[in-house]
């Protein structure tokens, strides 16, 4: 059986500071998100939910990067292997921008609505960043058929994962809102008994270690 578990980030300092984050301006997580990243930690260290996880992938962003490397030592002190194909979507030049002045600039309250059109110039457009998201995902799960993954990455990232294996629409129809640091986990269904192979969903936003943290 294949298991991918998607992991979102903790809280960035980038979010906090109000700031278009992408490769050029993420700076990790924030105070809070290393202690979002630690509850998750010591949930794992617990429960033990994720002891069959053979390969820990972070995107190549530093708050994503960050977060694998605070849970590491619940996942056996898996080296943090690196993938930029994980990273939320590429702003452009909006990068390190004030969401304040990019708005104003770009319109990103329109964005979703067309997805043709990129953040700001540079940037990816909503189908290329879907179709980044599948071809990675699907890649991993190929490399590691079998197996469990664990993915840190960013939540625009899962939401793309879900729909592209899924096969829900890229845009539209309903809306996902996937907390910091939270498991969100799918596992691949061989084809019997004439069955088309299948992704299933198995958890969504599994957040019960924030429970409490202030």
């Amino acid at each position: 059986m294949t298991r991918l578990v998607f992991i979102r980030h903790g809280e960035s300092q980038v979010y906090v500071d109000r700031i278009v984050g992408g490769l050029l301006s993420c700076n990790g997580l924030s105070a809070f998100g290393r202690r979002q990243a630690g509850a998750l930690r010591d949930r794992l260290a617990v429960t033990r939910e994720l002891d069959a996880v053979d390969a820990l992938v972070a995107s190549t962003m530093p708050r994503a990067r960050e977060t694998a490397e605070i849970i590491a030592p619940a996942l056996h002190d898996l080296a943090v292997m690196q993938d930029e194909g994980l990273c939320e979507r590429h702003p452009g030049e909006a990068d390190g921008m004030s969401w304040d002045d990019a708005l104003e600039k770009y319109r990103l309250e329109d964005f979703e609505d067309d997805p043709g059109r990129a953040v700001s110039p540079g940037g990816e457009t909503w189908t290329e960043f879907h179709e980044r998201v599948g071809t990675t995902v699907r890649r991993l799960a190929s490399e590691h058929e079998g197996r469990t993954v664990a993915m840190a990455c960013n939540g625009g990232v899962i939401d793309a994962a879900l729909r592209e294996l899924l096969g829900l629409p890229m845009v539209g129809a309903f809306e996902l809102s996937t907390e910091n640091t939270s498991l969100t986990e799918l596992v691949f269904v061989p084809g019997r008994d004439r069955r088309t192979p299948r992704w299933r969903l198995v958890r969504y936003n599994d957040a019960a270690h924030l429970a409490g943290l202030s």
